[in-house]
C-alpha cells in the first residue's frame, strides 16, 4: 500500500485534481471543523483504501494536502454512503 500511496502523491504534484472531486454538500463536518475546507478529493489506493485530500493555494502556488487515509468501510461511513 505505502507503494501505491507514494505513487499518487507523484500523481498529485503533477496534477493536484488527478483525484475524484467530492461534492460540498458530501464533505465532512470534522473537515471543514479541523481543517477549514472549502473543497475535497479522492485518489484510490491499493486494498481498497481512499486518500483524501484538499487543494490550497494561488495561481502561483498550490498545495495538495493530504487529510486522511482511510479503508473503503471507514470512507463509505465518513461520507455517509449507504450499502447497496
Amino acid at each position: 500500500m505505502l507503494d501505491s500511496i507514494k505513487q499518487k502523491i507523484e500523481f498529485l504534484k503533477a496534477n493536484p485534481e488527478y483525484g475524484t472531486h467530492i461534492p460540498k454538500d458530501r464533505i465532512p463536518k470534522e473537515y471543514v471543523k479541523n481543517y477549514d475546507v472549502n473543497n475535497l478529493w479522492k485518489v484510490n489506493v491499493s486494498g481498497a483504501w481512499r486518500m483524501i485530500y484538499t487543494i490550497r493555494g494561488s495561481e502561483v502556488d498550490i498545495i495538495a494536502l493530504i487529510l486522511d487515509i482511510v479503508d473503503h468501510k471507514d470512507y463509505d461511513k465518513k461520507f455517509k454512503y449507504r450499502k447497496r
